[in-house]
């Protein structure tokens, strides 16, 4: 039997899963997950297996992910959920809601189409390789060996959310690195080519993002008969954290 996934519960009513994206934690959507909750659902913050504080291990692809919500669910009798899943979670997500239709209320995808993606996080990989948590001291410390190898303070602020104190005193990443690193290719994998859901299902992008294009629509209404895309003004792929507002409002549309 898999562990059950750490998650933060925030409010009541009508249930609703968050899933983050690849290298990300539940911690990350708090300020949404409030917004929600104001609103009257029960939201639940997950962290994804190798992510956050739920548990660690070496198998890794979409299935996995899905049963991983479904033993999750069914642990606290929850029969039928909405889901938001940005990036990876909006992968884990899609195959959620195709895997166990009967489960999935409404399904929100942010920023990721159902086809495949080459891996393209190895310049964040590298970066993460070469801090030494043996010799590092502070975030800080940790933030100069990043800025190395990547110039975006966003990117950088993002992953070193993830370093914590273990009981020893060392810092660590909440991340498994090390099977992450070689899972990549699972990251970008695509649904598979018979999986379909006909529930009410959303496609939101960010403007400024490349992840999501019109020559995506045919791909999305194969597998999600009942699909719209729609989009989210100036923002990139973190669409839900650049411009909050818009997101908020557009998924309370669909979701409400």
């Amino acid at each position: 039997m898999n562990p059950i996934l750490n998650s933060k519960v925030l409010g009541k009513g009508r249930p609703i899963c968050i899933l983050h994206g690849f290298l990300g934690m539940s911690d990350n959507w708090k300020t949404l997950g409030a917004a929600y909750a104001n609103k009257g659902f029960n939201v639940h913050l997950i962290d994804q297996r190798n992510h956050g504080k739920s548990f660690h291990s070496e198998d890794f692809n979409y299935d996995f992910l899905a049963n991983d919500l479904k033993i999750y669910l069914d642990a606290l009798n929850i029969t039928k959920t909405s889901i938001i899943g940005h990036s990876m979670g909006g992968k884990t997500a899609m195959q959620f809601a195709c895997n166990f239709p009967e489960m999935t209320e409404k399904l929100l995808v942010a920023d990721i189409a159902p086809k495949f993606y080459p891996p393209h996080h190895h310049e964040i990989i590298d970066a993460l390789r070469s801090v030494n948590l043996a010799i590092i001291s502070s975030r800080t410390e940790a933030d100069v060996v990043l800025k190395k190898q990547l110039s975006n303070i966003g990117i950088r602020q993002f992953l070193l959310k993830n370093l914590y104190w273990t009981k020893e005193k060392n810092l660590a990443f909440r991340f498994n690195l090390p099977v992450l690193s070689k899972k990549m290719e699972e990251v970008g994998e695509n649904i598979r080519s018979t999986d379909n859901f006909t529930g009410p299902t959303l496609f939101l992008r960010g403007s400024k993002s490349e992840y999501v294009t019109e020559n995506d629509i045919d791909d999305i209404q194969k597998h999600f008969s009942n699909g719209t895309l729609d989009t989210v003004s100036n923002a990139g792929h973190w669409l839900h954290a650049e411009n909050p507002k818009e997101f908020l409002e557009k998924s309370l549309a669909f979701l409400s």
